[in-house]
């Protein structure tokens, strides 16, 4: 796997090394020690499936707060999904900030998102699914979010009328 930095600190595209041959392709989706080898300290403690019928659907902006803040490796397995992190970490020097990327079947790349940072996505093909690993488990009541279209990080959307959940909806301005 190939680790690529961003501009934000902590998150990483990860390039898949795909192994081809007549029968198809395999690659390694998760490897504690090449984490570990990157300077990336990741305990999977669970992982979750998504699947979304509609184009243009955003699930997010989502994260957990402490002392349950989490660590999330995302991966498209259908379809393909535009990922926007946004840093809400006070400390770090992109407080605020927020990178897309374009992740889907085709290039198969993951996207790290560490703590204190949220993550939404908004689904650029019907029949989508995403594979998230995680380094904390779920827990409800410290589980939040940040409307999708708040003014303060103007986030760009590529498609402009998503579909949203009544919750996605309804998350206070930060």
């Amino acid at each position: 796997m190939k680790f690529k930095k961003t501009k934000i600190k902590d998150v990483y595209i990860i390039e898949p090394e795909l192994k081809k041959d007549k029968r198809g392709y395999f690659f390694r989706a998760f490897c504690k020690k090449e984490n570990k080898d990157a300077g990336i300290h990741f305990d999977v403690v669970q992982a979750n499936r998504s699947f979304t019928r509609k184009r243009g659907t955003i699930r997010g902006l989502h994260y957990q707060t402490p002392p349950y803040q989490e660590d999330k490796i995302m991966y498209c397995l259908r379809g393909k999904i535009y990922v926007v992190v946004l840093d809400l970490r006070r400390n770090s020097s992109s407080f605020g900030k927020w990178l897309s990327f374009r992740i889907g079947e085709k290039n198969k790349n993951m996207i790290l998102v560490p703590k204190g940072c949220c993550v939404g996505i908004q689904t650029l093909t019907d029949k989508c699914e995403i594979l998230y690993y995680m380094s904390e488990y779920y827990t409800p009541e410290y589980y939040t979010g940040i409307r999708w279209d708040d003014p303060a990080f103007k986030i760009k959307w590529p498609i402009k009328k998503p579909f949203l959940s009544e919750k996605d909806k309804n998350w206070e301005y930060y």
